[in-house]
């Protein structure tokens, strides 16, 4: 399989090796520039802890937000974990032409989908399987990091470049020829001009790709404000919410630096850190005995108590706030408290139809507690055992929850768990609400080409459900729908988003022919 490539410039048109002496003349300054510092006082808490019932290995993982995630256990397995701890179905595709190998690590690709890699090439883990996209052997061994972009694109750094995955195309990003290796860390955070961008850490130093037309791309030097000698280390970003946008966090040698709405700030605690990992709203710091947690939308800091963090490294992490870590020789999930699950809706969705079926999964604690649901200024109450958000019809069949009720644009959906004790843990979930417009979306006009290119690889006669006709689509609309709004379909990687919302629409609106 060829590569296709993508046209990078750097900015202002200079050559590769002039961007690096003009970026290393930047980044190595005598003196850090004056910013905003600030010193938070963490609170103090007992995290709750789950213990992998897997031996996991060191490498990096995929935390679910739903809860469990994909991991690579100690003997070379690729593992799927529940939220207990326990070890769930993970197989090889039947459909595969290729069996996964020893298997290194495993890394995020979309909301509910991992990148594993493995001696066999590169496999995506999905709903209980390993796929084989088209483009599993292209690349081999050595990824080193992923960021999902704000269009939904998956990008891969590699030991060979930075790729970009997108509409089930993989595409290697060059300047003049030449690949970007060198690449460390990758984030996806807005530019210092509020432009979407991924950032990257690449020999030592840093960089935003943005896009600047399709399929044409600029590489920008950022200038840090970094002390003389001071060196990057790692970075992680923290997705936007209803009412603040999108942060990006760099650790650095000596501190840790926060960017958010085009501006910079120093942030200092009594320790320096030396880990650092993100995932929705939530950011995870290590230093050099202490675990903190920052809970972006609250705008508050917790330290763990009780952690031993002498043998400490991070494996992943996932939007509700857990952090999976090893602690010596166990691995472990880390959380300021027991958090209720959402099933049927991912932090960052755009969603389009005016209902969803969405399904509560209460904390795993010593009682049952009440759960509540709060969108808005409205509260209501979840009855289980099902915890249906939208309640249940008379054949006990879950009812969809409305959203007609909600304006267009962000949105944020809250459930929380109270316990007896008075105290309460919840789930927030940011979602954008696009409901559907006036246009009108058909299976002939808008699905039958989706199907053509993506689709009937696997759904004209197997190893995947038939999908060949209307009938079929129509019959099967609503599994179809939530596939692809899970990004666990299709099989060789998610759709763009663009294409995902018009699936939506096209369910939405009555599945017209």
């Amino acid at each position: 399989m060829k590569i296709p490539i993508l046209a990078v410039r750097e900015k202002g048109g200079v050559s590769l090796s002039a961007l690096l002496l003009v970026l290393a003349a930047a980044c190595g300054g005598s003196s850090s520039p004056a910013v905003p510092l600030e010193r938070p006082q963490p609170a103090p808490f007992q995290p709750s802890q789950v213990l992998s019932q897997v031996e996991l290995a060191s490498g990096t993982g995929f935390a679910d937000q739903t809860g469990g995630g994909v991991f690579i256990s100690a003997a070379g397995e690729p593992v799927r974990l529940r939220l207990d701890g326990s070890r769930a179905q993970l197989e090889s595709h039947p459909g595969n032409t290729v069996q996964p190998g020893p298997a290194h690590a495993a890394f995020r690709l979309g909301a509910r989908t991992a990148l594993v890699e493995t001696d066999t090439g590169l496999f995506l883990a999905e709903a209980g399987w390993l796929i084989a996209p088209p483009w599993s052997a292209v690349l081999g061994r050595g990824t080193v990091a992923t960021a999902q972009g704000a269009d939904g694109a998956a990008w891969l750094a590699h030991t060979s470049g930075l790729y970009r995955l997108s509409d089930g195309q993989l595409s290697s990003l060059k300047v003049e020829g030449v690949a970007l290796e060198g690449i460390t860390q990758l984030a996806a955070a807005p530019a210092e001009d509020g432009a979407p961008g991924v950032w990257m850490l690449r020999d030592g130093k840093a960089y935003v790709v943005v896009a600047t037309a399709p399929n044409l791309y600029e590489v920008r030097p950022t200038e840090l404000p970094l002390e003389d000698k001071e060196t990057l280390v790692s970075m992680a970003a923290l997705t936007p919410s209803k009412d603040q946008g999108a942060e990006l966090w760099v650790l650095t040698s000596k501190k840790l630096l926060r960017h958010k709405d085009g501006s910079w700030r120093r942030v200092e605690f009594a320790q320096r850190p030396v880990q650092l990992l993100g995932a929705g709203r939530f950011l995870w710091v290590k230093s050099s005995d202490q675990l903190l947690v920052y809970d972006a939308d609250a705008g508050t800091w917790g330290v763990a108590s009780g952690v031993d963090t002498r043998e400490f490294r991070f494996l992943a992490a996932d939007e509700s706030g857990c952090a999976w870590a090893q602690l010596g020789g166990d691995s472990v999930a880390l959380s300021r408290a027991p958090v209720p699950r959402v099933l049927g809706l991912n932090q960052g969705a755009r969603v389009v139809e005016d209902s969803l079926v969405l399904k509560a999964v209460p904390p795993a604690a010593g009682e049952v507690p009440t759960m509540v649901l709060r969108l808005g200024t409205a509260e209501l109450p979840l009855q289980g055992p099902d915890y249906s958000l939208g309640g249940v019809e008379k054949d006990g069949t879950d009812r969809p929850f409305s959203f007609a009720v909600l304006d267009p644009g962000m949105q944020s959906l809250e459930v929380v768990a109270r316990f007896l004790d008075g105290s309460e843990s919840k789930r927030v979930i940011h979602f954008d609400f696009e409901p559907v417009g006036p246009v009108t979306v058909g299976y002939e006009k808008d699905m039958l080409p989706i199907f053509e290119s993506r689709c009937a690889k696997c759904h004209t006669t197997g190893p995947g459900r038939v999908l060949t006709t209307y009938d079929l689509w129509k019959q099967n609309a609503e599994l179809i729908s939530a596939a692809v709004r899970d990004q666990r379909m299709p099989a060789d990687g998610p759709l763009d988003p663009q294409l995902i919302s018009l699936i939506q629409r096209w369910v939405a609106s009555g599945a017209k022919p």
